[in-house]
């Protein structure tokens, strides 16, 4: 089994620049930390406007500047909002790209829609299209990561022209792909499209065995036709983690953060109202804290041997990866580290045995399928050299129609810059002969 760590950059009211710079940088050394002592993955999600449950709008930029604290952890969008009136997807595959090299080679691309009226109606995304917008914004951004040039798109929900996109990733043909899943339709879909299923449905480990079997038997099937061009057969869960020696002190220290995780998300999905800039998620939470059912982080709340069993039951079942949430409300920076630490040296070794085993017999049993599967992939045509327009600088364009001014300093600076191409043609100038 593989370990994630999960970061929304929670921050109560009443949050201030400072604060979220508190939460930013306690993240930041966490997942260094986690680096170290072994963790596979660190997921940042990506959500705009949800005050007080999410302050991360940039993970790119957070993900950026942990590569640089960290050496084999992999980094993960937890997820890419694709819909492009959110994110245009040659903005995507650029920040995908630079990521993968900066990290030389860690990106995992996390894709998904956005569910919430505050970020969608913020963004103007229509929610009885975003699942198309999504799919056509995800299948040409892996195109523009893999063709040089891009041959340009005429869609439904974005357009452009011939393009090379660049850089290109470090990875080929482009990081894994994954897609968020918090229903079992979505987790089958994930497996149509020949990526991985990030499962944020918080299910028991029997659940979750019931979907691992349909996800991978679709893997195997002829319905497995990738959106990218590659297959990422992998199966991940989200669980809460607060492991202590002592049980009633990781019950403590995880409670109030965990009931609070599963508020404010509720809140903004299904059940809240407020006006932007007055948010009172945090102190309604407070309000209603006793009377909410006492069932969180069931399993991943307790000593090390009662947390082992609890991940046991996924990894028994065929979860591939357990991601962990524990920055959730005002969470202790000092206790998550603690938790995190105990886990690594108590438990982790535990679930860990055999593990590259497990990875290349999975290899081995699905490389056949996977093969089948991009086999059926229908590809974009790339263009020849003679089928590519040229693109015409505008100054070029107001030289031909006689309309250029030259604005421009010549008197040398820092930076002299060219006006005329000195290799065009020059009118009656004598014919240059062949020496």
């Amino acid at each position: 089994m593989q370990f994630g760590l999960f970061y929304e950059h929670q921050s109560p009211a009443p949050f201030s620049a400072e604060q979220d710079h508190r939460v930013y940088q306690n993240a930041l050394t966490e997942l260094e930390m986690a680096d170290q002592l072994g963790y596979d993955y660190a997921w940042l999600v990506e959500h705009h406007f949800l005050e007080e449950y999410s302050h991360s709008s940039a993970p790119e930029v957070f993900l950026g500047a942990l590569s640089q604290r960290t050496k084999r952890i992999r980094l993960g969008h937890g997820i890419c909002v694709m819909p492009p009136s959110i994110n245009h997807p040659v903005r995507v595959a650029e920040r995908i790209a630079t990521l993968d090299l900066l990290s030389s080679g860690r990106v995992e691309w996390g894709t998904g829609e956005s569910g919430t009226a505050m970020e969608l109606e913020g963004f103007g995304v229509d929610v009885d299209t975003k699942k198309e917008a999504w799919r056509e914004a995800t299948e040409q951004c892996a195109n523009m990561l893999t063709m040089n040039p891009y041959p340009g798109y005429q869609g439904e929900y974005f357009s452009m022209p011939t393009r090379n996109i660049v850089p290109k990733p470090l990875q080929t043909p482009h990081p894994p792909l994954w897609v968020a899943c918090s229903r079992r339709e979505t987790i089958l879909d994930a497996a149509r499209n020949g990526m991985g299923a990030l499962v944020f449905g918080f299910a028991s480990p029997e659940q979750a065995g019931k979907w691992v079997k349909e996800y991978y038997d679709i893997i195997k099937s002829d319905e497995c036709v990738p959106i990218g061009h590659s297959v990422n057969a992998n199966f991940a869960i989200v669980t809460a983690l607060s492991v202590n020696e002592d049980e009633q002190e990781a019950i403590n220290r995880g409670t109030e953060g965990f009931k609070y995780f599963g508020y404010s998300l509720g809140f903004y999905a299904s059940f809240g109202k407020m006006q932007p800039g007055h948010s009172t998620v945090w102190e309604n939470f407070k309000k209603a804290e006793d009377s909410i059912d006492d069932n969180h982080g069931n399993g991943g709340i307790g000593t090390p041997d009662q947390v082992y069993e609890h991940c046991k039951g996924y990894a028994d079942v065929g979860v591939d990866q357990i991601i962990f949430v524990q920055q959730t409300g005002p969470a202790n920076h000092e206790h998550i580290c603690e938790s995190l630490t105990l886990f690594a040296d108590t438990v982790m070794p535990r679930l860990k045995q055999d593990e590259d085993e497990r990875l290349a017999k999975k290899a081995v049993e699905l490389a056949p399928y996977i093969e089948a599967a991009l086999m059926r992939k229908s590809k974009m045509k790339p263009l020849s050299k003679e089928e590519i327009e040229e693109v015409r600088s505008f100054g070029l364009r107001k030289k031909e129609a006689g309309t250029f001014e030259n604005v421009r300093s010549d008197r040398g600076g820092g930076v002299a810059v060219v006006a005329n191409d000195p290799l065009a043609p020059v009118a009656n100038a004598p014919e240059k002969k062949p020496a």
